[in-house]
């Protein structure tokens, strides 16, 4: 055996208490055992057990050479196990979580093209905008939206999104459309208060990029009750393509301030812990994901300037 065998060999006999019943495991003679842990000493130098007709007995340098093959062993199973998982089709439960606002509008239309062509998966899909820690509650796969924190989770950026200044058709008929944003301070504007950074909204100018601070009678906790708001024509919102991009296409709002907006791209991201990148219907999902949005097919063409 080579020097993986020489190993396993070692350990077993530790774990087992004995050449004999490590051989049984590993289908040798317990001579054959014996050998191969001699061949590993005279290898490495040193004792590693001292051998009674009763147990073995770890050296102080057999207990640190144990303690790290066990470690090794363990790991190279588990790389085994992972690589494995390859050969087979996806399936099993699921956990996700997305926030809101894009689970309504996007992630929970394209669902059931992936349950159909994965029948075996099992979704478990939490639709919220709290931050999940996603070891500590056991999900397997999160979308998110904007610049990731430093952490140890894997991610896979799906597309780039893009923030749309909007209002409904009756609100510019009733309070005008802003032509500067410095008109911006005469109307309602609509902001997210978990976000307090985007109630400050980015315009290009001849000098450089210019924040402006809006303000209204309504604030709201999530994206889309700001989105309902703006349908109904209660103020202007400033919101990711893919939320407004269908209401634009319908007519039910219209982009506006287009020619000085900012419009920085926001990445969305595929985001799991570690080791489950290799998952197979983790794999599928995110796979899926990128397959549907990286287009952006939400996105609407540049629109026609406002009515006067």
């Amino acid at each position: 055996m080579d020097r993986s065998g020489q190993m396993i060999a070692f350990v077993r006999a530790v774990e087992l208490g004995g050449f004999s019943p490590a051989a049984r495991e590993l289908g040798l003679s317990p001579s054959a055992v014996s050998k191969l842990v001699t061949r590993l000493e005279g290898r490495l130098g040193v004792q590693l057990m001292v051998r009674t007709t009763r147990r073995l007995a770890l050296t102080p340098e057999g207990e640190a050479f144990f303690q790290r093959s066990q470690r090794i062993l363990a790991e190279m199973e588990e790389a085994e196990s992972e690589v494995s998982q390859f050969r087979r089709s996806p399936r099993g439960l699921l956990r996700m979580h997305t926030g809101v606002a894009f689970g309504l509008h996007q992630l929970a239309r394209v669902l059931p093209e992936f349950l159909d062509h994965y029948p075996e998966i099992r979704l478990d899909l939490t639709v919220t905008d709290r931050e999940v820690d996603l070891v500590e509650e056991g999900v397997d796969l999160a979308i998110r939206m904007g610049p990731l924190a430093e952490s140890s989770l894997h991610a896979r950026r799906i597309c780039d999104l893009e923030r749309v200044i909007c209002a409904a058709p009756r609100y510019l008929k009733r309070h005008g459309t802003p032509r500067t944003p410095d008109d911006l301070a005469r109307h309602n504007c609509i902001w997210i208060t978990t976000l307090p950074a985007l109630r400050r909204w980015p315009f290009d100018t001849p000098d450089g990029q210019r924040l402006v601070e809006v303000s209204g009678n309504v604030v709201a906790n999530n994206a889309e009750t700001m989105l309902q708001l703006a349908l109904m024509g209660v103020g202007i919102v400033r919101l990711v393509d893919a939320l407004v991009g269908e209401p634009i296409g319908k007519g039910e709002l219209v982009p506006i301030l287009t020619d000085c907006h900012h419009v920085e791209p926001v990445p969305l991201y595929a985001v799991y812990p570690h080791g489950r990148q290799r998952s197979p219907k983790v794999t599928a999902m995110v796979n899926f994901l990128v397959a549907r949005f990286r287009a952006a097919p939400w996105r609407q063409p540049p629109a026609a300037p406002a009515p006067k």
